[in-house]
């Protein structure tokens, strides 16, 4: 008599007490996914500009970074595409990430080398001063804004990848747009008004004036401690849209939309609630993150309102 074969009930019994198991947990999952979905659960904090196939979508970190670059940009005077090659090459160079490690000695945004003087370690990892030392290098090279973006990135960088610049223009363009004020409203970002401390107005106040000069110093501070003791309400500041020297029609809406949505980028960072400019409020807690109609009368196209959490 040959040798007696193993039982295969116990094992299938296995096999389905696993699949059982599984099933189980992908109904878990299905249910926490539909919760999430059908309570307007916004999940990790993210920012996105464009829409459809165009849609770039980013962290806060990379927000935050971004509208650095494009304000030194444009503080500097310099056009759209100064700051679009700005972007791709951050983008390439260090995803929009501030780094402190790279290849040799590089550092920062823009992976410059404090051994070929660009700056010391604690210059280039300031993201103000990195981004006005690569616009320091983009307008010494003639024509620039009419060269193919990667050749124009390679005379400032020096890159042994020169070609790699050209794969992030599109996504570049689209930050760009908006971070400039030509798109309005075309930068979206979740956040969560209720983790983390209080916004601070003289904090706002420093980086505004860092990013854009003085003329964007705040006119007044209402609500919250820096109002006085008996002041109630969250912190609102108020950051005036000035005329924009020899600029054309439209300069000082775009401008507007530029300090707006530099606060919506840096919100995270900064701390703020909410940001309305003209008829759009953003608020932060918003599932989706994007802009709304105002309810009521539009704000006037003088001032940016800026709502800090509390």
């Amino acid at each position: 008599m040959g040798p007696v074969s193993e039982p295969i009930r116990p094992a299938r019994r296995g096999r389905l007490a696993r699949s059982g198991v599984a099933f189980a947990v992908l109904i878990g999952l299905a249910s926490y996914v539909g919760l999430h979905q059908t309570t307007g659960s916004k999940g990790t904090p993210r920012c996105a500009v464009g829409s459809g196939d165009h849609r770039y979508e980013f962290t806060p970190e990379q927000a935050s970074n971004a509208a650095t670059i494009s304000a030194v940009g444009t503080t500097r005077g310099l056009p759209e595409r100064a700051v679009t090659i700005a972007l791709a090459t951050a983008l390439q160079e260090s995803a929009l990430r501030n780094i402190r490690h790279g290849d040799r000695d590089s550092l920062g945004l823009f992976q410059q080398r404090p051994s070929m003087g660009w700056g010391t370690p604690a210059q280039i990892m300031d993201p103000v001063y990195s981004a006005g030392r690569f616009y320091e290098g983009l307008e010494k090279v003639p024509g620039y804004s009419r060269l193919p973006l990667t050749v124009a990135a390679q005379k400032v960088q020096k890159s042994g990848f020169p070609q790699a610049y050209a794969k992030h223009e599109p996504d570049a363009a689209l930050l760009a747009a908006a971070l400039t004020g030509r798109t309005p409203a075309g930068l979206s970002c979740t956040a969560d008004p209720e983790k983390g401390r209080p916004g601070d107005p003289r904090r706002v106040r420093a980086e505004l004036i860092r990013a854009f000069g003085e003329r964007a110093a705040p006119t007044a501070v209402t609500g919250g401690p820096s109002a006085g003791r008996s002041a109630t309400g969250p912190t609102v500041l108020v950051v005036p849209v000035r005329p924009v020297a020899g600029a054309g029609p439209g300069a000082d809406e775009r401008h507007g939309w530029e300090l707006a949505q530099w606060a919506v980028a840096r919100a995270e960072v900064l701390r703020i609630a909410e940001v309305s400019y003209r008829d759009r409020v953003w608020r932060a807690g918003e599932a989706l993150g994007g802009w709304s109609k105002t309810s009521g009368t539009p704000a006037g196209g003088d001032s940016v309102r800026v709502r800090l959490a509390e």
